[in-house]
């Protein structure tokens, strides 16, 4: 049975009625409270299940229910005494709530609300704090993800897959209200969003505080992205956070804790000289949700074609000299060369040729295995090897992959994009973290294309060597680090250290961290001094963020030691889990309502509350997705509690892989034709460039320029050779028409000025000024840097 696509019977009742979204932002990070109010409209009590995705990295640190007037706050539990604990409730008529992380991926949570009679109605109330992302525009990025479609898991993989019930996006019966409150030391300039928002409100005349909220009559049919701007960003900056006086001293709870800040800022001459070596691994994903919209509004540009046109934008901009290869991959894998090879003309030609062929036609998302592929390739020396991840993230093995990720991260860089609603957090951004790389979501009116060429210019930046950060604090005063080791910095981008300060120190004492590192062959340091006095304004805030980074990297550590069925981990994170209040794959929250005891008449009906999906899987080949379709089976499968989260055992094997490959084509014949994408006149003359960067004169380029070949040839200087002429011309038109899409041309154009300035004796003058005459341009010679 396939249980991907429309997954639920909209003729049930679904009991929850809406959600409200509190967003808290202080400079960098935010406060998350979301409100779920539920109904039982039915004549017998009902247990509501609800599977959802947040943030991959957010601390979710409270969880309550009320019930008329009593609030039940939860305990954080072993999973496995709070599933039970759940359970004994509601075979004793108590209602009982449990919150959960799965297994496999901590970006889906599962909510249990158990034992609602007819006519009750309760409301859920869950909390998490996270830091939020920087963009390469220096906008901070929060998301509220909305959209969780069916994850792919793999055959064999570990772990239990996650029953989900999903409808399309449009279809969700539920109502979302969503408001911010932005503060900072620094103005908040503007705050834009993928859905319409009311105007900004400031709240004090300096413009550092700010409210917004949606905009009335907003469908909860896609992640809601907020980017917040703030004036003169992004400051190095310290925030120190007093131990909870309930804690004993020496835990972390029970110690002050620091969060520090870094942007470094590189030499520009440093920065000036791009690299021209290294080894460029892509890796494409192929499989059949790929061949969904890339967003709603433009159905069609698909999330696939979009990734075609950015590898076209990728394979130009290369530096002469690189080696490269691409990987695409579904349920099986492939790759354009048996290793990586030479950038030239040659291979980058043959390169192209492959990719206007890809398709979304491999079936299911199975990333490891390719993975694992490209890493058991020799590393070419003096290349060093970065890998560019596409995916729309829809995979169920994320532990798996990372430990893959981290186990070889010594040898490669990993820059991860995220593809359209509902990408994975907890993959695109564990990707870039492991690897040492850079996170990208592209969704809503995103161009893939300038979100990845940023990312390519992070690539090409000199490697940031044999990096070091040193403590100076006051006597008496110690430090525990509790972040992973830094092993990547980028300019302009921020780096986050968590660390446990245990001790008394002095009433105005301050303490520094110096940062160290090797750079093109240079060391450089950037120091921060800051004030050992706790702030008063963030409650446990940082604490909870210093847990949730503990958590994780122990978690790491449990899945590389899972074979030796190594258990100390685990308590170490049951431990941290309970005694700082913050959630983990091994503990739930569980809240009984002890007062509530009546005898329930009959078995509770499951209602299985629906999430947003923007792809109906069931397009592709049939895929082992982590899913549920409300059948009986399942029903009770549930009941002997795995939790939500129980493994469906081979319900999805013995398809061949051909099979499934040759079912998504015949699904893909009998799709009604849609009319193909204008050609973009960008893509067509970047299509035109050579790799050494130069262009040809031809009726081709002539026509992406919109003249006739007569017309170019008449307006050539008659000094000038017909490249030189054809180069000048594609510059020209490019710094006259697309200057908003520098970022995307910027890397293919410096290498068409390399070649120019090759060139001896080019009448350049000549012909920027006959250029500029006949595209009807203004570009003076000096902004094309020749």
């Amino acid at each position: 049975m396939n249980r991907c696509g429309l997954l639920t019977t909209s003729k049930e009742p679904v009991p929850l009625k809406g959600i409200e979204v509190e967003l808290e932002v202080k400079d960098h990070v935010a406060t998350v409270v979301s409100t779920l109010h539920y109904e039982n409209k039915e004549d017998k009590a009902i247990e509501a299940v609800f599977v959802f995705p947040l943030p991959g990295d957010a601390a979710v640190c409270h969880f309550s229910a009320k019930v008329g007037q009593t609030e039940i706050v939860a305990e954080v539990k072993e999973k496995q005494e709070a599933r039970e604990e759940y359970d004994d409730a509601l075979s004793s008529g108590q209602q009982a709530f449990l919150l959960e992380e799965s297994d496999q991926s901590p970006d889906i949570f599962s909510l249990s609300v158990g034992s609602l009679p007819p006519g009750e109605s309760a409301s859920v109330r869950l909390e998490y704090v996270t830091e939020l992302a920087l963009q390469a525009d220096d906008a901070l990025r929060f998301c509220l993800p909305a959209v969780l479609n069916p994850r792919y898991q793999p055959q064999g993989s570990e772990g239990g897959a996650v029953q989900l019930t999903s409808v399309p996006a449009s279809q969700v019966p539920y109502s979302l209200s969503f408001s911010a409150r932005v503060s900072s030391p620094r103005q908040v300039s503007r705050v834009e969003s993928n859905c319409s928002l009311e105007p900004l409100q400031y709240l004090n005349v300096e413009q550092s505080q700010a409210a917004v909220k949606l905009a009335a009559g907003h469908k909860f049919d896609r992640d809601v992205e907020l980017l917040i701007y703030y004036k003169d960003a992004h400051q190095p900056a310290a925030v120190v956070e007093a131990g909870q006086a309930s804690a004993e001293p020496g835990t972390l709870m029970g110690d002050a804790v620091v969060m520090l800040s870094v942007y470094p800022e590189f030499p520009q001459a440093v920065m000036s000289s791009l690299a021209s070596s290294g080894e460029f691994v892509f890796l494409l994903d192929r499989s059949g949700s790929m061949a969904c919209a890339l967003n709603k509004n433009q159905q069609r540009e698909t999330r696939i074609s979009s990734a075609r046109d950015t590898l076209l934008l990728l394979l130009k901009s290369l530096p002469m000299g690189c080696y490269f290869n691409i990987y695409s991959f579904g349920s099986s894998f492939e790759h354009i060369f048996p290793k990586s090879v030479e950038y030239s003309e040659k291979t980058m030609e043959e390169a192209l040729k492959k990719v206007k062929e890809m398709q979304a036609d491999l079936g299911g998302t199975e990333i490891l295995q390719p993975l694992k592929h490209i890493y058991s390739q020799p590393c070419i020396p003096n290349h060093p090897r970065q890998v560019f991840v596409f995916t729309d993230g829809e995979v169920g093995n994320t532990k798996e992959v990372m430990s893959l990720v981290k186990k070889n991260s010594n040898s490669h860089r990993c820059f991860s994009f995220g593809i359209g609603e509902g990408a994975s957090t907890a993959l695109i951004n564990g990707l870039a973290k492991e690897g040492g790389g850079h996170a990208q979501f592209i969704a809503g009116a995103d161009r893939m294309q300038a979100k990845v060429m940023q990312s390519l210019q992070f690539a090409l930046q000199p490697v940031v060597e044999d990096i070091s950060v040193k403590w100076d604090l006051p006597k008496g005063v110690s430090v525990s680090v509790l972040s992973p080791p830094l092993t990547a910095i980028f300019q302009g981008q921020r780096s986050l250290i968590y660390a446990q300060l245990t001790g008394q120190s002095p009433e105005a004492a301050d303490g520094c961290v110096s940062v160290k590192y090797r750079l093109a062959g240079h060391p450089y340091h950037n120091q921060l001094h800051f004030p050992l006095q706790p702030t008063k304004e963030t409650g446990l805030t940082i604490h909870r963020l210093c847990a949730r980074t503990l958590i994780r990297c122990l978690e790491a550590q449990e899945t590389e030691r899972s074979r030796e069925q190594d258990e100390t981990v685990k308590t170490q994170v049951v431990d941290l889990s309970v005694q700082s209040g913050v959630s983990s794959s091994f503990t739930a929250f569980i809240a009984v309502h002890k007062a509530s005891k009546e005898a329930i008449q009959g078995p509770l009906l499951r209602r299985n509350v629906p999430v947003p999906s923007n792809c109906n899987c069931s397009f592709g080949a049939p895929r082992r997705c982590m899913a549920y379709d409300n059948s009986a089976d399942d029903v009770d499968a549930a009941k002997s509690r795995g939790g939500v989260f129980h493994s469906l055992k081979k319900k999805f094997q013995g398809r061949g892989k051909e099979r499934d490959v040759q079912r998504m084509r015949n699904s893909a014949d009998t799709l009604p034709s849609a009319s193909p994408p204008p050609v973009d006149p960008f893509l067509q003359l970047v299509s035109l460039q050579k790799a050494s960067g130069s262009w040809e004169l031809n009726p081709a380029l002539a026509a992406a320029l919109g003249k006739t070949s007569e017309e170019v040839e008449k307006m050539r200087p008659a000094s000038a050779n017909k490249n030189v002429w054809a180069t000048i011309l594609a510059l020209v038109w490019l710094h006259g028409f697309k200057w908003d899409a520098e970022v995307e041309w910027k890397l293919l154009v410096r290498k068409a000025v390399s070649w120019l300035l090759a060139q001896k004796e080019a009448p350049v003058t000549d012909c920027v000024v006959a250029g500029n005459t006949l595209l009807g341009c203004d570009v003076q010679k000096h902004i094309l840097g020749l």
